[in-house]
C-alpha cells in the first residue's frame, strides 16, 4: 500500500492545508486516496473525505488514527481495513511530529503512528522567518528518533525566489528532498474554524468543497506530486491483519460483553446523528452497529422533526459541536423525542463535546443549582453532575446525562469526575461501573 505522512515542527505550519491539498490533487488527477488523521480530530478527517472524492462523486471517508483512543497496537489494522483497494493513503499528524497530547511520545505521537505504519514522513515547515536555520530545524527531526524515515519536506510561507533558493541550497547540503514550495498566500484560509466540527462535511456545504479544490490546485500547483507519489510507493509491505468490525463484535460477544441479533430476531433500529452526506460519529460506529445486527439509519438533529420510525437507540458523535446549541435547541419536537426515548429506557448514547451539548444539557434551572453560567435548556433528559476539574481553563456545564458520561471515550482536553443524580440510573451501565465514572472532554 503506497502511504506516507504528513507532519509538522509544530502546530500552525500549515500541515492541514497541506494535507488536504494534496489528497485533493491526486484525487484530481484519478487517484483513489484514503485520507487518515492521526488523533480523535474528527473534522480533519471529515475534510480529507471530502477531499478524496473527484467529478463530484464521494470518495472515501476520511478516518482517524488514535492509539491513545483504540489502542496502539489497532493502529495499523485499521490502518490496513481503511486503506484497503486504495492507490495510495495520506496520513496527516498532529501537533508537532513528536509531540503528545498524554506525555507519550513513544506511543501515541505522529512520529510513533509513522515508524508503526513504516510509512516516509514529509516533513511541512514553516519559513516565513527562517533561512538557512531550516536544515540544522530538518536535520534534528531527522536525528532525533533513528527509526524513523523522513522523506522529505515541503516549504510553506517562502517570501521570494532568493528565498527559495537559499532554503533549497542549506536542505541539499544535508541531503534532504524539497518536494515543494509555497509562497506565503499560495494556500487559502478556507476551511471552517474547528467550532463547527463536522457540520460543513455532513452537510456537504458547497462553499467548503470550493475551498478544498483550492487548495487542491495550490498544492498541484506548488509540489512535485509525481516525486512525492514515488515516495510513497516505496514504503515497504505492511505485515498486519486489516481490522474487521465482523471479527470485532465476535471478540466483544465471546468476551461477555454483549450480543449481536440473534437469526430470525427483529433488527434494532439505532438512530445516527448525521447529515446528508455523512455522520457525526467516527465511521466504525456505523459499521461495528451494522456488524452487530442493526440498522443503522441517519436522523438529522437540525433538520429531521422526528426519529427515524422505530428507533430502538440513539447515537449521537462527538463532531456535532456546541456551536449548533441554538439551532438544537429551536428544534423543540426532536427534542422532546429524544427525551422521551431517553425517559422509556431506550439507550440514548452521546460522546463529548456533544454530552455538552443537544441532548446532554439539562435545564437552566439546574445548571443556575451551581456556579456555573446557565445554559440553554435542550432535552431535559440531564440525569448526571460533571463538574469542572482545577486548572481549566473553561467552564464545563455542569449538567451531562449518565448515558453520554459512562460511554463517552474522547481522550482530549481534560477529566472531570461525574454522578448520576439519585434514582436516575444510566439506560446503558457501564460493565463493572460503581456509579462514578470519569469522562473526557474532546
Amino acid at each position: 500500500m503506497p502511504r506516507l505522512v504528513v507532519s509538522a515542527p509544530a502546530s500552525h505550519h500549515g500541515k492541514t492545508a497541506v494535507t488536504v491539498g494534496l489528497v485533493a490533487a491526486y484525487a484530481t488527477r484519478g487517484v483513489d486516496v484514503a485520507g487518515f488523521k492521526v488523533g480523535p480530530d474528527q473534522a480533519d478527517a471529515g475534510y480529507l473525505g471530502l477531499a478524496a472524492g473527484r467529478a463530484g462523486q464521494p470518495g472515501r471517508v476520511g478516518r482517524n488514527l488514535d492509539p491513545r483512543l483504540v489502542g496502539a497496537h489497532r493502529v495499523a489494522p485499521l490502518f490496513a481495513y481503511g486503506a484497503a483497494g486504495a492507490d495510495l493513503a495520506v496520513v496527516e499528524g498532529t501537533m508537532g511530529l513528536f509531540d503528545s497530547f498524554a506525555g507519550r511520545p513513544e506511543v501515541d505521537s505522529t512520529g510513533a503512528v509513522a515508524t508503526a505504519l513504516r510509512a516516509p514522513v514529509v516533513l511541512v515547515v514553516d519559513v516565513a522567518s527562517m533561512g538557512q536555520s531550516v536544515a540544522a530545524l530538518v536535520h534534528g527531526f531527522r536525528a532525533y528518533d533513528e527509526m524513523l524515515w523522513l522523506g522529505g519536506v515541503v516549504l510553506n510561507r517562502v517570501a521570494s525566489e532568493r528565498h527559495e533558493q537559499l532554503l533549497r541550497e542549506a536542505l541539499d547540503d544535508i541531503g534532504v528532498p524539497v518536494f515543494g514550495t509555497l509562497r506565503r498566500r499560495d494556500l487559502p484560509a478556507v476551511l471552517p474554524s474547528r467550532r463547527h466540527g463536522l457540520a460543513p462535511v455532513a452537510a456537504a456545504d458547497p462553499e467548503v468543497a470550493q475551498g478544498i479544490r483550492a487548495l487542491g490546485a495550490a498544492v498541484a500547483g506548488a509540489v512535485d506530486l509525481d516525486r512525492m507519489l514515488a515516495l510513497a510507493r516505496s514504503a515497504p509491505r505492511l505485515p498486519v491483519e486489516a481490522w474487521s468490525p465482523a471479527d470485532a463484535v465476535a471478540g466483544a460477544e465471546s468476551a461477555g460483553a454483549g450480543a449481536s441479533a440473534g437469526a430470525g430476531a427483529r433488527r434494532p433500529v439505532v438512530a445516527l446523528a448525521g447529515g446528508p452526506v455523512g455522520g457525526y460519529a467516527y465511521p466504525e460506529t456505523a459499521e461495528l452497529l451494522a456488524a452487530a445486527g442493526a440498522d443503522v439509519v441517519t436522523v438529522d438533529p437540525l433538520r429531521d422533526e422526528a426519529l427515524p420510525a422505530g428507533t430502538d437507540a440513539l447515537v449521537v458523535g462527538g463532531g456535532l459541536p456546541e456551536a449548533y446549541g441554538e439551532q438544537l435547541s429551536v428544534n423543540r419536537r426532536l427534542c422532546i423525542a429524544v427525551a422521551e426515548l431517553a425517559r422509556t429506557g431506550r439507550p440514548v448514547i452521546a460522546e463529548e463535546p456533544v454530552c455538552c451539548g443537544w441532548p446532554a444539557s439539562s435545564t437552566a434551572g439546574r445548571c443556575a443549582e451551581s456556579s456555573m453560567p446557565p445554559r440553554r435548556p435542550r432535552t431535559g433528559s440531564s440525569s448526571a453532575t460533571a463538574r469542572r476539574p482545577p486548572g481549566r481553563r473553561r467552564w464545563w456545564p455542569r449538567s451531562a446525562p449518565a448515558w453520554s458520561v459512562t460511554s463517552s471515550t474522547r481522550p482530549c482536553c481534560g477529566r472531570a469526575p461525574a454522578r448520576p443524580r439519585p434514582g436516575a440510573g444510566p439506560a446503558v451501565p457501564p460493565r463493572g461501573s460503581s456509579g462514578t465514572t470519569r469522562t473526557r472532554r474532546s
